[in-house]
């Protein structure tokens, strides 16, 4: 099984011991992600696998949504820092 280094985003001090907040949350599911889409690389008929896949990025989608209503300027933030997409509805 081949495994590929996943690409391991480092928090800052204050957000470290802040697990309940929005950015904790997004880096920790966008770490999911992307250990599900190099996992769905291999196994591509894993449908369990590709199922959890789609509701965490549900769930990171809504969270991006409320930050960007809530602050735009710790979203664009974010952002930038996990080089992620932004939604098109912003």
């Amino acid at each position: 099984m081949i495994k590929k280094k996943l690409s391991v985003i480092f928090l800052t001090e204050e957000n470290k011991d802040n697990k309940g907040s929005v950015e904790f949350q997004v880096v920790s599911f966008t770490n999911r992600i992307r250990r599900l889409t190099s996992h769905l690389e291999l196994h591509q008929k894993d449908y369990l696998s590709q199922r959890g896949l789609r509701k965490v990025l549900g769930k990171r989608q809504r969270l991006l949504a409320y930050l960007s209503k809530k602050n735009k300027v710790r979203y664009k933030e974010l952002i930038g820092r996990l080089d992620i997409r932004e939604t098109k509805n912003n």
